[in-house]
């Protein structure tokens, strides 16, 4: 086995549910998911192309009418996107890493602002290259911030690709306007490729429908990728589709990756997807609603609580919060639920930058789900 395999780190998230799988006392707020089941057309649309024999193959790239359907909905968020620009995935993750395999290889740099979601990290180490972490810091009151300057001090015309995730998975943390165009401006002086993870961009509770995106400023030949996903957006995390959006005249390349990754993503899940763009409009501001409210009751929460350090995030469906005197994230988290029935993630799970600190997931259905956690959080903390 290839020793930057061997070196991976298991997953700390999955650690800590494994010892509270199968206890039906536990409270779980662990995984990056709503517990909201996916609507009730996507779900019928699905079903009807298994029904009527949709179990072939399809193109690599997509269906011709799901990736129209993707630019329409890019160009109405965004800058405009044509349709020669979009690549379907097997998934967000999936996404990623091919837009990884596209750019970067052994030797490579790829800087990566952090703590993030550790796949992220784990991508373009499996494929070689060498990965250069820059990290948000939070500040007193649990905000955490981008210090812009060490950021483009660290990317140089020898980075290969810049990687970032905002709305950041698990901090909350997004990139301003301002510091998008400095990071885009920088990017094009050292040629250096911007790979945008920008999931969470309907998961926003700011000002306008989406987060601020690169594709809000970039070109259509800029140096730009951005991975897109339907998991958090339409509640459909085991369906496991995403999508790219790439510069003009890389769609043929990235369909090779395609074919000797995954060949195409299935049809019916397609058809699930273009049923989920058709609700939008009338489904998407509805759910970011209840999200706001999960957050809002949550953080109001813990902030409450003496010693518990969080801050209100922007974006994402994470509170990210740290308790005075706790230093080992990953033994709390399995006291939490081994003691207590409260399922959290142990930050180090992102980071050595983020050890001391959790996550925790509001996007439930019941909000008293909640509630019943910070009375648990309490009693954890003996108060």
């Amino acid at each position: 086995m290839r020793n930057a395999i061997e070196q991976l780190p298991a997953s700390r998230i999955r650690e800590v549910a494994n010892a509270g799988l199968g206890r039906s006392d536990v409270l779980a707020f662990w995984f990056g998911e709503s517990d909201e089941v996916t609507p009730t057309e996507v779900r019928e649309a699905a079903a009807r192309s298994l029904m009527q024999g949709e179990t072939f193959y399809s193109h690599n790239l997509g269906l011709a009418e799901l990736r129209h359907g993707l630019a329409t909905y890019c160009s109405a968020l965004h800058r405009p996107v044509d349709v020669d620009r979009i690549a379907v995935t097997s998934a967000g993750v999936t996404a990623l890493m091919l837009a990884m395999q596209m750019l970067a290889g052994a030797g490579d740099e790829v800087v990566v602002v952090v703590p993030v979601w550790p796949n992220l990290t784990a991508q373009p180490a499996i494929l070689g290259a060498n990965v250069r972490r820059v990290a948000l810091r939070p500040g007193a009151d649990g905000a955490w911030a981008l210090d812009l300057d060490a950021l483009l001090a660290a990317v140089t015309p020898a980075t290969r690709v810049l990687l970032v995730n905002a709305p950041n998975n698990p901090t909350g943390w997004t990139l301003t306007r301002a510091e998008q165009q400095a990071v885009l401006d920088h990017c094009r002086k050292t040629g250096t490729w911007i790979v945008a993870d920008e999931v969470y961009e309907r998961v926003w509770f700011g000002a306008g429908r989406a987060a601020p995106s690169f594709l809000d400023l970039a070109d259509a030949d800029d140096r730009l990728v951005v991975a897109q996903s339907f998991s958090k957006t339409f509640l459909m995390t085991g369906w496991r589709l995403g999508w790219l959006v790439l510069p003009s005249g890389h769609l043929d390349a990235v369909g090779k990756l395609i074919e000797f990754n995954s060949s195409c993503a299935p049809v019916f899940v397609q058809r699930g997807a273009l049923a989920a763009l058709a609700l939008e409009a009338a489904f998407v501001p509805g759910l970011v609603e209840r999200l706001r409210q999960g957050r809002d009751l949550l953080v109001e929460g813990l902030q409450g609580l003496p010693g518990v350090r969080v801050a209100r995030p922007d974006g994402g469906m994470y509170a990210f919060f740290r308790v005075e005197g706790q230093h080992d994230s990953l033994a709390f988290a399995k006291h939490l639920v081994a003691a207590h029935g409260l399922g959290l993630a142990p930050g180090v799970a992102f980071g050595a930058e983020a050890e001391g600190w959790l996550r925790w997931c509001f996007a439930t259905r019941d909000p008293a789900r909640l509630v019943e956690g910070l009375a648990r959080l309490a009693q954890a903390l003996d108060l």
